[in-house]
């Protein structure tokens, strides 16, 4: 079994996360049941956010009389002190729960930090005296604010997308979060349906310490993929390493970018949709041929 200590958390669990955003799309009975298998398989950290409906709700049952057996993360979108506590509040009657692991601002446009007008961080910082928040954490899609981030020293963990066909700056940060023993939680390990090779995915991101894949699961036959590398994990081999060259080659090769940055971008554009769907997963390979 492969285990991960997000930075200087502390949280130990192993290297398999549950992204709950796909949760949302199907019915209470079918999230609780797949939350529930995921623990009693062995899966103890769960991410969610105040912006996906009613994943929280969805966790809470699942988790309702083993809260201190799991860790939950969750995000904010808040844009200031007041919508950061009603979000806090309204997240932990959801989960049934008096507090949140790892609470994350949710993809800002800038780094919170004290002092710069909004509030945030310093919401952030009272809500962990109380007890309330035991980690502060961000998720981003921009570089630059995730830098800043890591930089600042105010944050405990960073979530951003990483997979197999992420790119040289992708491959700076989780460097950065080591040195700054900084947790990584990496989003869009299989790059929004991009990615069909669950084994690979999931070999590529166990070669980086300190990185915890979320893998977004709404069927039991994807949560069942995952389960199964708990006890058996796919180790970087020949056939691995060969279907992840074809990946690159046909994904991110097919575009004549005159520099990597480029690719990267495209790239970006697609996990900010956070496409999923086959159809959309169908498009987004149309748009990148597209580009050659």
């Amino acid at each position: 079994m492969d285990m991960v200590t997000l930075g200087s958390t502390g949280i130990t669990v192993n290297k398999n996360g549950f992204g709950a955003l796909p949760i949302q799309r199907i019915s209470q009975e079918n999230a609780v049941y797949l939350a529930r298998k995921a623990y009693k398989a062995g899966i103890r950290f769960f991410d969610t956010a105040r912006a996906y409906t009613d994943s929280e709700v969805k966790l809470g049952e699942a988790f309702d009389g083993i809260r201190s057996e799991v860790y939950i993360a969750t995000k904010t979108a808040a844009q200031n002190a007041e919508e950061f506590w009603k979000d806090l509040h309204t997240s932990l009657n959801n989960l049934r729960t008096d507090y949140v692991d790892i609470y994350q601002f949710h993809n800002p446009s800038f780094c919170p930090k004290p002092g710069d007008g909004s509030g945030l961080y310093e919401a952030a910082l009272e809500a962990k005296e109380k007890g309330m928040i035991r980690h502060i954490g961000i998720t981003n899609h921009r570089l630059s604010v995730a830098k800043e981030a890591i930089e600042s020293g105010l944050y405990e963990t960073l979530q951003f997308p990483f997979s197999y066909i992420s790119g040289e700056q992708e491959l700076e940060l989780v460097q950065l979060c080591k040195e700054h023993e900084m947790g990584f939680i990496a989003m869009k390990g299989l790059s929004g349906g991009l990615i069909t090779n669950s084994a690979a995915a999931y070999a590529f991101e166990a070669q980086f310490e300190g990185v915890l894949p979320i893998w977004g699961v709404q069927r039991e036959k994807e949560l069942d993929e995952f389960l199964s590398y708990i006890d058996n994990p796919p180790r970087m081999d020949a056939e691995l390493s060969a279907v992840i060259a074809h990946d690159r080659e046909e994904l991110c090769g097919v575009i004549s970018c005159a520099t990597k940055s480029r690719c990267a971008c495209l790239f970006m554009q697609i996990w900010n949709r956070a496409w999923s769907d086959a159809e959309s997963v169908h498009r987004s390979r149309n748009i990148l041929q597209t580009k050659s």
